[in-house]
């Protein structure tokens, strides 16, 4: 499947994979950030595996700096999913989050179940939407729609010809290869 390339529907839908995930953590981030009376201690209490490390993040020495940093990361992810600027870093960051969420509380068999808007066993929707930012990772979507896409088209643009003191033209293709005619 190596050098495969993406139909329009295919890279369309991915695309809208990741603007939903995008729009996800935003609204997750700023609704925090908007309640005053927000805060993760209890969910990091509540822990079920890691519980002294949980409970850790959740001492009054931490819990607003985790608190401030879980807005935080909220925010960018979604920012950087749903504009498409920094789309691996924002997966990475969106991974990183989303297994502290799962890790507080997987839904593991035995375990007691954590807050969650319904029941389930071992596979829950911090899992599927690490999984999904798994694959949008793999594929460089900013091209199709994101900002990022945008600087480097025009970078593309800019540099496709240009001629150089001996007359001759250099171009280059959209892949990154030189030529000179």
């Amino acid at each position: 499947m190596h050098g495969s390339t993406l139909t329009k529907m295919q890279a369309s839908l991915l695309v809208l994979l990741r603007v939903f995930i995008g729009w996800h953590f935003l609204y997750e981030g700023v609704i925090k950030a908007y309640n005053p009376s927000w805060t993760s201690r209890g969910y990091l209490l509540s822990a079920s595996i890691l519980k002294p490390f949980f409970t850790w993040l959740a001492s009054d020495s931490l819990i607003s700096v985790i608190d401030n940093l879980n807005i935080f990361g909220l925010i960018a992810v979604g920012l950087s999913l749903l504009v498409g600027i920094r789309v691996k870093w924002g997966c990475v960051g969106g991974v990183l989050l989303l297994m502290l969420y799962y890790l507080a509380h997987p839904p593991f068999p035995s375990l007691p179940q954590g807050p969650a808007e319904g029941s389930y066993w071992i596979v829950n929707k911090n899992l599927i939407e690490m999984a999904a930012l798994f694959v949008i990772y793999q594929f460089p979507l900013t091209s199709v729609f994101g900002l990022e896409g945008l600087f480097t088209r025009n970078k593309a643009v800019a540099t496709d010809t240009v001629a150089t003191k001996t007359g001759t033209v250099k171009t280059t293709s959209s892949k990154g290869i030189t030529t000179k005619n």
